[in-house]
């Protein structure tokens, strides 16, 4: 009864993964769809990755659901629940990337009829295309449990903060020289931000898979220094000065 049991577990589990494997096809699908919008003016197309983002919730809350299902009847063990709040956090993680192409879809509503030029629209690009790899990279790790494709996200993630710093330069260039309006030369540098962020979320999703495979937490340096300077403390005791 009890093997059949942990055998039900584990095959709820492997429906769980499966599931946010399925969020991430989404979400990987709705940046590229958010960046064509961008760069040719499509509303059309800006509103329905804006529609779709509900269902996409909805999938995330019951990726959620069926975790706190799992932990409240299965009981599982260390490394199992280790498992299950990996899932947690790295469905949310994907969850929010998606918002965030939602967010450049609405950025695209403000900035509709800007004429970009051909210098922003191919750092768009870029940035739109860095932002899907490491997506797809990291739902490739947390899939195969991959510590070596999890370690590669943050080397990965240096070349879209480049982009980044290099669009942002770009569009006060090309405010300074009256190309942009302010209004406009700020959303730009919100939706630069947007596609930053998913990047630094396909980070975190590889911090989470580490947890998961060698039970090593993103907080456990931190930790570990904070312990140690807190001995440190300790050790040294009060400091006592005589008044002279």
């Amino acid at each position: 009864m009890q093997n059949e049991l942990r055998g039900n577990f584990h095959e709820d589990l492997d429906a769980v993964r499966d599931t946010i494997v399925t969020l991430a096809a989404h979400v990987t699908e709705a940046i590229p769809r958010a960046t064509d919008a961008l760069i040719n003016n499509d509303l059309e197309m800006a509103q329905d990755v804006i529609a779709h983002d509900d269902e996409l919730d909805l999938l995330s809350l019951q990726i959620e659901e069926r975790c706190y299902a799992l932990i409240a009847l299965q009981q599982p063990m260390a490394i199992d629940m280790r498992s299950i709040v990996t899932a947690m956090k790295i469905n949310g993680e994907f969850e929010r990337s998606g918002d965030l192409a939602v967010n450049i879809c609405k950025g695209v509503r403000r900035i509709y009829g800007i004429a970009l030029s051909p210098t922003l629209r191919g750092l768009i690009t870029s940035m739109g295309d860095e932002a899907v790899r490491l997506t797809r990279v990291s739902v490739d790790a947390y899939a195969e449990g991959s510590a070596g494709l999890a370690a590669a996200l943050p080397d990965m993630d240096d070349r879209l903060d480049d982009l980044q710093v290099d669009f942002i330069q770009e569009i006060f260039a090309a405010h300074a020289r009256g190309e942009l309006k302010l209004e406009e030369t700020v959303q730009l540098a919100l939706i630069a931000r947007f596609y930053e962020r998913i990047g630094d979320h396909a980070v975190n999703i590889g911090e989470r898979v580490m947890y998961m495979v060698t039970g090593e937490s993103p907080e456990s340096a931190g930790a570990a220094r904070a312990r140690a300077a807190a001995h440190e403390t300790e050790d040294a005791g009060p400091d006592v000065s005589e008044a002279e």
